[in-house]
């Protein structure tokens, strides 16, 4: 097998040394295997995306010493794909609209008969309002979509399964097995498409990594509770399961891990301040 690893990060500010780390170890993964490193733009959110951004993301990572097959994807170009996949999961019956807003999903999940509200990859867990309600025909246009969880795996069985080639956040390592009982009450009934957007993080990635041949995924170690969603949708789509190798988070010195808003990390304050591409690396832990 040729890996094919990729770095996909959103350009709505400057990369930090967290995006470098990951980047770097994507790509030095795949020079080591004889393989391909490709570059993503995940610019779907056109409200804070910025093409300033994007042009200072290529250049950060060319100074950086890695290269990549153009032309570089790009989210905003693939809205059809999206919309495309959004129907096959509206034919199988496992997408309903949502009319919830955020403070109608906290009130309800903060009801006194429902206790503290649970937490999932997504933040508090949808609390299934819009269900139960009678759904139209047809897929709707610029609708928030929601999974339904419950029917989803219905259809794919008792659980869904990946093989982690890094760390998960408590050491998970090799084949990892999540349940449907898990997936249904402890990550729920995700947004598949926003309002305005088309889309989400979950199914475009999901989507983008089939089309870009992608064996190996390498992302952040925050993203690893997210994955169990990712193969539902890869089920469902009939698309391959990748590896996935989550890695460690750079942190500051509050062991706090970076943001885009940490312009004191941003690569490009460390390059008008004289650092070298090796020093980088030696700032990561890659040397």
């Amino acid at each position: 097998m040729t890996i094919r690893t990729r770095f996909a990060p959103s350009p709505t500010g400057p990369l930090h040394l967290g995006h470098a780390y990951s980047a770097l170890f994507a790509a030095d993964l795949a020079r080591e295997a004889g393989g391909t490193f490709l570059l993503r733009s995940e610019d779907i959110d056109q409200s804070r995306a910025r093409p300033e951004w994007e042009a200072q993301m290529y250049n950060d990572l060319t100074w950086l010493g890695l290269t990549w097959p153009e032309p570089v994807m790009r989210q905003s170009e693939r809205l059809q794909a999206y919309r495309e996949a959004l129907a096959q999961l509206w034919a199988l019956g496992v997408l309903y609209p949502c009319t919830c807003t955020r403070r109608d999903i906290k009130e309800a999940a903060a009801a006194p008969q429902e206790g503290a509200p649970l937490i999932g990859p997504d933040g508090v867990i949808y609390p299934g309002t819009c269900r139960m309600k009678p759904r139209p025909p047809d897929m709707p246009k610029d609708e928030v979509l929601r999974l339904d969880m419950a029917q989803a795996m219905q259809r794919i069985g008792p659980d869904v399964a990946f093989h982690e080639d890094g760390l998960g956040p408590d050491g998970e390592h090799g084949r990892i097995v999540v349940t449907a009982d898990h997936l249904t009450h402890r990550v729920g009934d995700v947004v598949l498409a926003r309002r305005d957007m088309g889309t989400s993080y979950h199914l475009s990635v999901v989507v983008d990594d089939a089309a870009q041949g992608i064996t190996h995924v390498v992302r952040g170690a925050d993203l690893f509770e997210a994955t169990a969603i990712h193969v539902v949708l890869q089920c469902l789509l009939g698309l391959p399961t990748p590896v996935y190798h989550h890695h460690r988070l750079i942190r500051d010195d509050d062991g706090k891990r970076l943001a885009k808003r940490d312009d004191a990390r941003a690569i490009a304050l460390y390059r008008r301040e004289g650092a070298t591409p090796r020093d980088i690396r030696r700032m990561v832990g890659l040397i």
